[in-house]
């Protein structure tokens, strides 16, 4: 399954894996929305620390949520972003619309030594 959905103390926090693609994207804002339209969530986490390839079709998959979380005032937080996804965000002009978060290096090191 490319995500996993997790509600806990008013966020919803969608880990997604795997490719994110044209044909992909689809499937997972189907999934995110059916979720945000039945929690409404104050806050709404994309994980990206499984995702493995992305292309634009990830840009526009946040933009899309983003759309939808304003529609009854919630925010958006983007994390555990590969450098290469962090740069494209960032270029893309995400962080004004959501919290941009880099996978934290120093954790990803200490899991590959253990």
């Amino acid at each position: 399954m490319p995500v996993q959905l997790h509600y806990e103390k008013s966020r919803l926090t969608a880990y997604l894996s795997g490719e994110i693609d044209h044909h992909s994207a689809a499937g997972l804002r189907g999934e995110i929305d059916q979720a945000l339209a039945r929690l409404r969530p104050p806050i709404l986490a994309l994980d990206f620390g499984e995702v493995t390839f992305m292309d634009s079709s990830a840009v526009g998959l946040v933009m899309g949520r983003y759309k939808l979380l304003t529609a009854f005032g919630g925010g958006m937080e983007v994390v555990n972003l590969s450098p290469v996804a962090y740069r494209m965000m960032q270029l893309s002009g995400l962080q004004s619309l959501a919290k941009l978060r880099p996978k934290d290096e120093a954790k990803e090191k200490e899991r590959a030594h253990a």
